[in-house]
Parts: structure tokens; C-alpha cells; sequence
């Protein structure tokens, strides 16, 4: 699909207006149940791969474009996308298109959904746009690179209508779930606290110039910023199988405290049904090198702790649930109800959640929300237009803890934040710290 330059800056001037108006055949859009959803994939990474099979794999869903910056990538995965339609033909046609530039997948009106996996300091441009366009999202995490982004991304949710489902795969996995319900209906008493075991927070970027490397649209790739040289620790040479370091630098992304943090500390929300709100007060460890040890202290006096553990570790009066990616322990009174933590384990996670559910939630007041498989809850919701279950605020609001936990690293002061409006209370923290300078003309 050819977009002139014109069109282009077209495009940009519309993007960039407020109020954005859609026609009214967009805003009533919704796809009947027999219909095929056509996907585009923007960013071409490991994440973007993985997504990419997801969503194939998926009979409802055919992915009909794919977007990068790097040609050598970008080539690849329309490879990957036309051999499987090739065996598969009842599923799709081989002819999915290939762009370097996010706008070409925007302008096209047959895709209903986009896919972002892009580093995360363009989240929020992309996801803003595609909404705008009358399509649905489907974001990895964190939401947004900051929280001004994440608030412009609930308000454009609002205005659109469209769904937005983030990447924050473990609500869909049963053992958090089963954590998170043990925990809401009090089975281990009043919480105290939650410990959040992830890495530290991120650093300014200060890698060295390297050689540009041909075929990559270095510019494009920074897009809203700082114009800094190439290197290849930001967008690894060729294709890679790794997870790059750019999350490890605060102009792309917030270190560990965002990456994996945007899973714990979204599960710590879940469990203590913050997923409206948030902390009151940060508090940074005392030793002033430090990169974990930071409290999040909620209004009901409840502390989330960021320390090495188990990966999330509930405290109450009464007991302890732990959890995390394949692993799941319920204590009451010191003694292990049912549990698995891998090796040494007796029995299998299965297990020890069945035992769980036929014994303390075989009929629970609280029941939470229930996804077995993250893409196809959103591509359900395509369908139904009800909320996923990591819609805008879900995501958002997990997200945002995680940025005020790294504020609190970087300037190692106690920040006081109100989570109703959702910026600092008078006196706990300066507003820049809540955005960025962004790099014209990708200003959110």
C-alpha cells in the first residue's frame, strides 16, 4: 500500500487534533461471531513472534499485515506469516503485507485489530492512533512508557469505544487466578503485606556509537526519543531469539521494575482489589544505592514490598498464598495446605489448585474474572465489546504503580500520589516526573 508524504502529514495533523471524531458506521463497529478478524502485528521482536503464532493460531483471527523498522526482521516475519497461511490455506491467504512505518497498517480500513510489540516508548503513540482509527488494541506491557501516556490512553478508550487489551498474560493462568481469589475472600485473613520479587529499575542510556546497521530505520525506531546514535544493545543486529536491553534504559522503557514488575505488581493489584485505584504513599529504601526494597503503602495501611521472593507472596493473619509462573503455595496456621513449586514438589500445580477449589472455593462470594488464554479473551471481546480482562484501567493502573515505584528509585524521595485523579498530592512529587520531552512529531 503506497502513503504519500502528503497523506502522511495529513494523517499526523488529524492525530494530533482534539476532538477526534469517527464516523458513525466505525463506532457501532463489531465483528459477527462467524466473521475472520484480520490482525496486524506491529514490532517484529520476540514478543511480536510469539504473538504472531498466537493470534494465527486462532481460527478466528488472520494476521494480513505485520509492521518493523528493521528490514532483516520485518522480511522475516512476513516469511513466517505467508508459509504457515501456505499449509494452512483454510485459514488465511499468503498475502500478508510488510511495512516499515506504523501509519501504512493505520490507513488500511480492512484491519479490524493491531498487535503492538514495540519497546515501550511507543506504546501509547501507536495504540492512540490505532484507536483513533476506529481499530481495536492489543498492547503489550507496561501499557505506556509514562503515566501521562497511560491517561491518554484511558481517555481514548473512552472517546473511541474500541478495546484494549494489555499484554499482562497472568490473569489468564489459573495459578494467579486461584491466588488471587484465596486472598479476596479472606481465606487467609486480614492482608498485611505483599512482597513483589523482581529486578531493579532502569538507567539513563548512555551505550556507545555503533556502525548504523544497514536496513534499519534508526530514526524511526527512536520516534518520540531523545535522537542519540545506533547501537545495537537498543535494536540487536539481524534476527534475534533474546529479549533486547532497551527496557533496561529510562528513555525506552523502566527496567525490571516495568517489565516484570508489570506482571507481579499487577497480580499484588488483582489480590487486593486495587485494580481502581492505587498507593497513597512511595517510599524508597534508605541505602540510597539500593534497587529493591521500595514500599507502596495503600490507603487501608496495606504495604506492597519490592523484594527477592517467590514472585508474589500474600501475608495475612491467618496464612500466606504464594505464586508465580507455574508455581502456587497455600499456608494456613504454618502448615501447607496445597502446593507446587516444582522440583522436590509432590504431585503437579493441577493438583494442588483442584484441591484448592473443591475445598476452600467451591462456592466463593467472590469469583473473579475467568480468561484460560489471553488472545482469544480479547479476540472474545472483539466480538461482545465488553471488557478484557487487563482492559485500559487494569493495565494502566498496574502500570502506573510500577512507574511510581521507579520515581521513587530515581530520586529517592517519599512521594505521595493520589490514585482518584491520578497524579501526585500536593507536595509528594513533581508532575515532569509523570511524562516526558517528547521528540517532534510524535508527541502523545
Amino acid at each position: 500500500m503506497s502513503i504519500t508524504r502528503r497523506r502522511f502529514l495529513t494523517q499526523l495533523s488529524v492525530l494530533g487534533a482534539a476532538p477526534f471524531v469517527l464516523p458513525s458506521r466505525i463506532w457501532s463497529a463489531a465483528h459477527k461471531p462467524n466473521d475472520r478478524i484480520n490482525i496486524a502485528v506491529i514490532g517484529a521482536g520476540k514478543q511480536g513472534r510469539y504473538l504472531l503464532e498466537a493470534f494465527m493460531n486462532h481460527k478466528r483471527a488472520r494476521v494480513v499485515a505485520v509492521c518493523d523498522v528493521d528490514t532483516t526482521r520485518r522480511l522475516d516475519i512476513q516469511r513466517m506469516v505467508n508459509e504457515f497461511y501456505t499449509g494452512h490455506p483454510e485459514a488465511g491467504s499468503p498475502d500478508c503485507a510488510a511495512y516499515n512505518d506504523f501509519r501504512a497498517v493505520i490507513n488500511r480500513r480492512d484491519i479490524d485489530a493491531v498487535c503492538v510489540t514495540t519497546p515501550d516508548h511507543w506504546h501509547a503513540y501507536i495504540a492512540i492512533a490505532a484507536m483513533r482509527s476506529g481499530k481495536d488494541v492489543y498492547c503489550e506491557k507496561p501499557l505506556a512508557h509514562n503515566v501521562h501516556e497511560i491517561k491518554e490512553m484511558m481517555k481514548t478508550v473512552a472517546l473511541t469505544g474500541r478495546v484494549l487489551q494489555t499484554g499482562s498474560m497472568q490473569r489468564s493462568m489459573k495459578e494467579f487466578r486461584i491466588a488471587c481469589e484465596l486472598v479476596r475472600n479472606g481465606m487467609i485473613g486480614k492482608i498485611s503485606r505483599v512482597e513483589c520479587s523482581f529486578g531493579g529499575p532502569a538507567v539513563p542510556c548512555d551505550l556507545p556509537e555503533e556502525t548504523l546497521e544497514p536496513g534499519l530505520d534508526w530514526d524511526m525506531w527512536l520516534g518520540p526519543a531523545p535522537l542519540r546514535p545506533y547501537s545495537s544493545v537498543l535494536s540487536p543486529r539481524g534476527i534475534h531469539k533474546h529479549f533486547p536491553d532497551w527496557r533496561e534504559y529510562r528513555e525506552y522503557g523502566g527496567g525490571m521494575v516495568t517489565d516484570w514488575g508489570a506482571h507481579h505488581m499487577d497480580i499484588a493489584q488483582w489480590g487486593l482489589d486495587m485494580d481502581k485505584s492505587g498507593p497513597v504513599e512511595i517510599i524508597p529504601p534508605d541505602n540510597p544505592e539500593a534497587v529493591d526494597g521500595g514500599i507502596l503503602i495503600y490507603d487501608n495501611g496495606i504495604r506492597v514490598i519490592h523484594q527477592k521472593g517467590f514472585g508474589v507472596h500474600f501475608y495475612g493473619s491467618d496464612g500466606e498464598v504464594k505464586v508465580n509462573r507455574g508455581k502456587f503455595e497455600f499456608w494456613l496456621q504454618g502448615k501447607k495446605i496445597a502446593g507446587f513449586a516444582g522440583k522436590g514438589d509432590e504431585g503437579s500445580l493441577g493438583a494442588a489448585l483442584s484441591k484448592v477449589e473443591e475445598e476452600f472455593l467451591k462456592d466463593p462470594k467472590i469469583k473473579l474474572y475467568v480468561s484460560v488464554d489471553h488472545v482469544r479473551n480479547f479476540l472474545d471481546c472483539m466480538e461482545s465489546r465488553k471488557k478484557p480482562i487487563t482492559d485500559v484501567e487494569v493495565g494502566g493502573r498496574s502500570a502506573t504503580v510500577c512507574h511510581l515505584l521507579n520515581q521513587a528509585y530515581y530520586h529517592r524521595q517519599v512521594l505521595k500520589w493520589s490514585p482518584r485523579r491520578m497524579q501526585f498530592a500536593r507536595g509528594g512529587g513533581d508532575e515532569a516526573w509523570v511524562t516526558r520531552e517528547f521528540r517532534s512529531p510524535w508527541v502523545v
